[in-house]
């Protein structure tokens, strides 16, 4: 499964804290879907929820998905952090690994799969 159809709402963006993260789980039949979307202001990125070192999920299911500072994702497994702009490990197990993207963009304030 690779998500829902381009086009389909996830949420609006006044509903991800700024800056902030907010997780995505689908289901389709037997098959799991996760990713997340980081907000910066009007921007936004999105990742499939799952870490390129062993392929758990980020967080545990709380959108925790920052550091303190908001400045990288984090892996609460493993400790890798990585660049919130194209994914990139920079720290931990998985060096120079990266996120798989997820395109989304904002339409009429609202966050969807682009």
């Amino acid at each position: 499964m690779s998500g829902p159809a381009a086009g389909a709402p996830l949420c609006r963006l006044d509903e991800i804290a700024d800056p902030g993260a907010k997780g995505f789980t689908f289901h389709e039949e037997d098959t799991l879907f996760m990713a997340f979307v980081v907000r910066r202001g009007e921007a936004v990125w999105g990742w499939r929820d799952r870490c390129p070192h062993v392929g758990s999920p980020l967080t545990l299911g709380d959108d925790r998905y920052l550091t303190r500072g908001s400045d990288h994702i984090l892996c609460s497994t493993h400790g890798a952090l990585f660049r919130i702009e194209d994914g990139l490990c920079l720290g931990g197990p998985c060096v120079g690994h990266s996120l798989i993207p997820w395109p989304v963009a904002v339409e009429d304030g609202s966050v969807v799969v682009a």
